[in-house]
């Protein structure tokens, strides 16, 4: 029985009713796993000159939006950026950075300096010499379904999303608004709000760049979109239990099994049931993080026999025991 992977208001939607809507997009599901979980959220008013340092996040991709003013944001071995009001920067590989108003000036560490601590995720920092103004939403957010992670990686080391004036603009500018009310006033429920606004404004920036850059044809995102190898992912993102051989995929999207290998590798860059191996055990993983659940029952829910057989596969792909992978974590 194939895993519910759609939700709607956070109840599971079950893929055949889901597929009876119409005809599903590779890509367009692995966006939907693009759900984040709010590692940390800063509304910064800063006057120039300023700096900031942002230190590497582990497994979090940082955003920053640009809601007055103008500042330059430095990732090492890339030119600097020039973000204008409205603009919308990500840098999606936990990578540290700069904020700054200009080059050379102070960048103290963002987590030294003093803020308005408002919740356990929200803070409100004031910084700089009193200069010209500028004020920042930024966040740091996690990705955790292993479907949002891999997708992640694909990503560039920066995307900047430019409004120049665009219609894009508007709802940017909206949004940034918006974030901001919730943020200051914390009103119920308005950690949520701000969580799922983000979700919206990242998740913009992801598709804006997937449709304007040709990276985003290349490897894993390119074999999303290739009718009979998108097809094959999605079965094996969808059927983590079933027992999947060259065969039985390369019959589900109607190839021969020796043009079905040969594609898979090209496409993907590596072979399908190495990539069916890996992926259950990064959803293993994920699972053993978030789940209070048994290694008997992990093993069950992945297609396994047993549990030895599933540890031995697990240690195989992953280095270590999945015991040993919960404890580490």
């Amino acid at each position: 029985m194939s895993e519910c992977l759609y939700f709607i208001a956070d109840r599971p939607v079950p893929l055949d009713v889901m597929e009876s809507w119409g005809p599903v997009e590779p890509l367009g599901e692995a966006l939907h796993f693009l759900r984040m979980n709010g590692a940390f959220y800063c509304r910064s008013e800063l006057s120039a000159p300023w700096g900031l340092t942002l230190p590497p996040m582990a497994e979090c991709l940082s955003f920053h939006v640009v809601m007055s003013g103008r500042c330059l944001l430095n990732v090492e071995g890339l030119a600097a950026v020039v973000l204008m009001p409205g603009d919308l920067a990500l840098v999606p590989h936990a990578q540290g950075h700069q904020l700054l108003s200009e080059q050379g000036a102070p960048a103290p560490r963002i987590d030294e300096l003093p803020y308005e601590v408002q919740s356990e995720r929200y803070a409100i920092l004031h910084h700089g010499g009193g200069g010209a103004p500028t004020s920042l939403v930024c966040g740091d957010v996690r990705f955790d379904h292993p479907s949002a992670q891999h997708l992640v990686k694909m990503l560039p080391r920066v995307i900047h999303i430019q409004a120049n004036g665009s219609a894009q603009m508007e709802w940017i500018q909206s949004t940034i608004r918006f974030m901001a009310a919730e943020a200051k006033e914390l009103r119920p429920g308005g950690e949520t709000v701000v969580t799922r606004l983000a979700d919206i404004l990242v998740i913009q920036a992801i598709r804006t760049w997937l449709q304007s850059d040709s990276a985003a044809q290349m490897g894993w995102l390119g074999a999303l979109q290739d009718k009979q190898i998108g097809r094959a992912i999605m079965l094996i993102h969808r059927e983590l239990a079933r027992e999947w051989s060259l065969e039985a995929l390369a019959r589900e999207v109607a190839m021969s099994r020796s043009a079905f290998a040969a594609r898979f590798t090209q496409l993907v860059g590596e072979p399908a049931m190495q990539y069916v191996a890996r992926h259950r055990m990064t959803v293993a993983t994920a699972w053993l993080r978030e789940e209070r659940t048994t290694i008997s029952d992990l093993a069950e829910r992945l297609g396994y026999r047993s549990e030895a057989a599933f540890s031995r596969a697990y240690k195989r792909v992953m280095g270590r025991s999945p015991g040993r992978a919960r404890a580490a974590h």
